[in-house]
């Protein structure tokens, strides 16, 4: 009997969850207690701040909507029981300005790292890179300024810090606007743009991520190319499975002799990403691929910078298999090896020379095309200097220096889906100008 009483004057506990939202959060986070109920509000959000670390002057729990603002009152005087869901919403206490005046008034220390903590010192990590040589090449490989920078202690510091304020101000300038959007919850703009900051942030992340863990992602592949013979004259082929038709320039058509086959009744205009005048077709000539002699058709086309492109009728037809594996092209059991980099036309180089740029993490660049990453160049790893004096740019990047204009109405229809201006000008300018393969390329990124 006296346990049977000893339990009985036990307080009732309930258990109640409680919704976290913070201004500088993008989700909200969920934490579930159980407490007395006679556990005061004070009490309560005591509990709070051991669980999730957030300070006590921040919390504002509401229960169906209204404020608890007296912290003495328990759950029971409440009437929350047990099963409820309380609201806490988490505003920075903000100092009264006597107090920031003082603080202001005292001499600047070093910024602090996330969440309140003092970063390490400069030297400290600097000599931990010189001590250890795998960190040193992962640093060299993802912030090759840094990297150069360790045998100096004083330019070391000064590259550290210039990114650690940079990331502060970025930071701090990110979630100023995130409080200020906040500020009208209603406010249907401002929650479009939080979603779009929200949405920039996940799409830096996600490339940040695949820099750091599938590299290989951004590496140039090479396209595929094979030696043949047209009429005695030795061309390099493309090989494209993606080509609906075997295409030939008509320089290579006059180099191979085949020119005055042509026959000009099939002349049209051939539309894709973009148009090409097609001259005629040579329906009948002979190849030779390996050591065998094969017949094939060419259609003759303007506007293309490979001389000669075996498409899939060419393939289909003679029941060619590209095998990736082998790297070789095998056509009724005759191997052909595909041509290495360095045989490869140059003019596809010439093409990617001229590709658009896109701005990438730890000053890289970006193929707007095909994807590759380029090291942080001498003007990259300067931004101040360089933004202060264009002028002094390097003159060997016109294209990167002179953005190409495009009608405004293209540019307005891309920011319309929800794109920003740069982005929609970058994609226009990898698209030629096509505002519906730059949408695809911006929904694809």
């Amino acid at each position: 009997m006296l346990e049977l009483s000893a339990v009985q004057s036990l307080p009732c506990t309930v258990r109640i969850t409680l919704t976290i939202t913070a201004p500088t959060d993008d989700d909200a986070d969920l934490i579930s207690l159980e407490i007395p109920q006679d556990t005061t509000v004070g009490t309560l959000k005591e509990s709070v701040q051991a669980e999730s670390r957030i300070p006590k002057r921040d919390q504002h729990l509401y229960h169906n909507g209204q404020l608890l603002h007296d912290d003495n009152k328990t759950m029971e005087q409440l009437q929350i029981g047990d099963g409820e869901m309380l609201a806490l919403h988490v505003r920075e206490y903000r100092d009264p300005p006597a107090a920031t005046a003082q603080r202001t008034s005292q001499p600047a220390r070093a910024p602090p790292g996330r969440g309140g903590q003092q970063q390490p010192d400069p030297e400290t990590i600097r000599l931990q890179l010189i001590g250890n040589a795998e960190m040193r090449r992962e640093v060299a490989r993802q912030n090759p300024e840094l990297a150069a920078a360790a045998d100096s202690p004083e330019r070391f510091a000064a590259v550290l810090n210039q990114m650690r304020s940079r990331e502060a101000g970025e930071e701090a300038r990110r979630r100023q606007q995130i409080a200020d959007l906040n500020a009208d919850p209603f406010d249907v703009d401002a929650q479009m743009r939080i979603a779009e900051m929200i949405r920039e942030q996940r799409v830096q992340e996600n490339l940040q991520n695949a820099i750091e863990h599938n590299p290989e992602v951004f590496g140039r592949v090479h396209m595929l190319y094979i030696d043949v013979e047209v009429n005695g004259h030795k061309v390099k082929a493309f090989v494209d499975s993606g080509a609906q038709a075997t295409i030939m320039s008509p320089k290579c058509a006059e180099d191979c002799g085949i020119m005055r086959l042509v026959d000009k009744r099939f002349a049209g205009i051939a539309r894709g990403v973009g148009t090409a005048a097609i001259l005629g077709r040579v329906h009948s000539a002979q190849i030779k691929i390996g050591s065998m002699f094969l017949p094939c058709s060419f259609t003759v086309m303007e506007g293309k910078d490979v001389d000669l492109l075996l498409g899939l009728d060419m393939l289909k037809r003679h029941q060619a298999c590209i095998d990736l594996s082998k790297d070789k092209l095998i056509i009724q059991g005759v191997e052909v090896s595909f041509l290495g980099e360095a045989d490869i036309p140059k003019n596809m180089e010439d093409e990617r020379a001229e590709e658009p740029q896109l701005e990438g993490p730890g000053g890289t660049t970006i193929g707007a095309k095909s994807g590759a990453v380029s090291g942080p160049s001498t003007g990259q790893q300067a931004p101040q200097s360089a933004s202060s004096a264009p002028a002094a740019s390097a003159p060997s990047a016109p294209p990167q220096q002179q953005q190409p204009s495009f009608p405004a109405e293209s540019i307005d229809q891309l920011v319309a889906l929800g794109f920003s201006r740069d982005e929609a000008v970058n994609a226009l300018a990898a698209c030629g100008g096509d505002v519906q393969y730059a949408a695809g390329l911006l929904f694809q990124g």
